[in-house]
């Protein structure tokens, strides 16, 4: 079944993630329908509990067709920093077992515990432990899945949500395939589904059995690679996080905008965001990139790399700020839909916190602890919460 059947993969999922922590975090909000989202016309569902699941909400959906299909349900904007909080708690518990921990968001991760088996005995006991460290670090429920292979785990993990634990031996993988719609194998999406179905193979299990030309004609170039999924064949590694290439923030307005002290304020928002990221990994950022997408949908960038690295907001806004003026003269009065800020070329931070990286510091403090719209600049009052 794999060329490394000896492998221990574990995929967890954390539940409903950016709903659940509303729900810890507000007690009356219970077992309610619950949707994380943008707020205005524009916005889409980030997350929703499973009671707001249960009637039809989905993640990416419109936030209106949410409001048609669960007019009752509690809408909420997203907490970030909150999110992040949680996440890195999570993360604590994985790499308490094992160094090898691939993150593919704030809430889902693949852990290699191959070589972890003889410390905390076997792959089922390290996943429950895992969970319960999770469950008592943070209060929130996880589903775990477990096989000797990345793909088999997070079908495992996908099979009995929420706060589901599946295991699959590698003898049994076949049995736990062959029954599924093939559109859970992974590349294969809303268009190749109902080829394959065109041609009889409905299930995983089919694909597997089914002729070689035949799946060729749909398939491609890439039927060897379904036929191994098929087969419960991955040799992908769990790779560790690298460390990030760049930080960015950016905002889809709700209306264009084309007041130029609104941008300002807005622009200001985005820089706070980023380098609280930025302070936060101890780091300091070289290159400064601005993002901007006019009505038309015509998206321009502009990049600028300063003297030496900076990781206080002051010193990334007062860059961003000179580059949306320079746009802003060669388009004058053209309104604004998306704006975005972010930084790359990352080294050591040496700033000392004096001065304005002092008020860097304090901000960071309390946002940190309250939250993001508890402690403003005074160019941002009256603005709306950032909605990222």
């Amino acid at each position: 079944m794999s060329a490394n059947p000896s492998r221990a993969i574990i995929h967890v999922d954390m539940d409903a993630f950016y709903a659940s922590v509303e729900q810890h975090d507000d007690p009356e909000l219970g077992d309610k329908a619950v949707i994380v989202g943008g707020l205005g016309p524009r916005g889409v569902v980030s997350a929703a509990s499973y009671a707001a699941r249960a009637l039809g909400v989905r993640s990416a959906m419109p936030v209106a067709q949410a409001r048609r299909l669960a007019p009752g349900a509690t809408y909420l904007s997203p907490r970030l920093s909150r999110y992040r909080e949680v996440s890195a708690l999570v993360f604590e518990q994985f790499r308490r077992y094992t160094p090898l921990v691939e993150g593919l968001s704030l809430d889902e991760a693949f852990l290699d515990v191959t070589g972890s088996l003889k410390l905390f005995g076997s792959r089922e006991a390290i996943g429950e432990r895992i969970r319960d460290d999770i469950l008592a670090a943070t209060g929130l429920a996880a589903s775990v899945g477990i096989a000797h292979n990345k793909f088999l785990a997070k079908l495992a993990s996908d099979a009995e949500k929420p706060n589901g634990f599946v295991s699959v031996s590698e003898d049994r993988a076949q049995a736990f395939l062959d029954p599924m719609p093939v559109g859970r194998l992974w590349g294969i999406g809303k268009r190749t589904e109902p080829r394959l179905r065109a041609i009889g193979v409905l299930t995983i299990g089919q694909l597997r059995r089914a002729d070689g030309g035949a799946l060729k004609t749909v398939l491609g170039n890439q039927v060897g690679h379904f036929v191994a999924l098929a087969n419960g064949i991955d040799d992908r590694e769990v790779v560790p996080a690298r460390p990030d290439k760049s930080i960015s923030h950016e905002i889809t307005f709700d209306r264009n905008l084309t007041d130029e002290r609104a941008l300002r304020a807005e622009l200001l928002a985005l820089s706070e965001a980023v380098m609280r990221r930025v302070r936060k990994q101890h780091l300091a950022a070289r290159t400064v990139h601005l993002k901007i997408r006019d009505g038309r949908f015509q998206t321009a960038t502009r990049s600028l790399t300063l003297r030496a690295p900076t990781s206080q907001t002051r010193g990334l806004y007062q860059v961003g700020r000179s580059l949306l003026e320079r746009w802003l003269a060669e388009h004058r009065y053209t309104p604004v839909r998306l704006l975005g800020i972010g930084v790359s070329g990352f080294s050591e931070a040496i700033e000392p916190a004096t001065g304005s990286g002092g008020l860097d510091s304090a901000i960071d403090a309390i946002t940190g602890r309250f939250g993001d719209a508890k402690l403003v600049r005074g160019l941002t009052l009256g603005r709306r919460p950032l909605r990222r």
